[in-house]
């Protein structure tokens, strides 16, 4: 009897796994093996100097550590390009949770540009802007000294959905 249910599971999963694989929600045709990542030049008004390359390297490490796809410099089955449209800090507004407002609060807010194209399915292809933000205050230090970070967390937003935009057809 376990060894029906053994079989019948091998069947089963060689049958699905035919069609896609699914890593962390992504939906990835089995044929894609591989995708070219362009650097993304810096191409907003006010220039962080290591933007482009900190952002690139995010996307290449969201790509290697949740797909199985390859990173090439050649022709590959799916490649991303794009470029940094924005980069800002604004003041804000903020309410805590006894609705006082802290008026000392700003926002760093990036937005990128990405051209995708699918190699396999043409239909999956896009070409969209992304844009994710950041609010801090002073009170935790100077903007320069939080910058790094800050840029960090809004690369892993943006990084997540791009991601989810190019591999997670829900």
């Amino acid at each position: 009897m376990m060894k029906k249910i053994v079989v019948l599971l091998l069947v089963t999963i060689g049958l699905f796994n035919s069609c896609t694989v699914k890593l962390n929600g992504a939906s990835i045709p089995a044929e894609m093996k591989t995708i070219n990542i362009q650097f993304f030049e810096n191409n907003a008004p006010l220039v962080i100097p290591y933007l482009s390359q900190q952002f690139t390297e995010d996307l290449k490490t969201r790509i290697r550590n949740q797909s199985r796809l390859s990173l090439s410099q050649t022709d590959a089955d799916a490649m991303m390009e794009g470029r940094i449209t924005g980069y800002s800090i604004n003041p804000v507004s903020l309410a805590d949770n006894r609705a006082q407002v802290n008026t000392g609060a700003s926002r760093v807010t990036i937005t990128v540009s990405v051209k995708y194209t699918n190699n396999i399915n043409a239909k999956q292809s896009f070409e969209e802007s992304f844009s994710r933000f950041k609010d801090f205050t002073l009170n935790s230090g100077t903007l320069e000294s939080q910058q790094a970070q800050l840029i960090r967390a809004i690369n892993q937003q943006l990084t997540e959905d791009i991601f989810n935009r190019a591999f997670a057809q829900w």
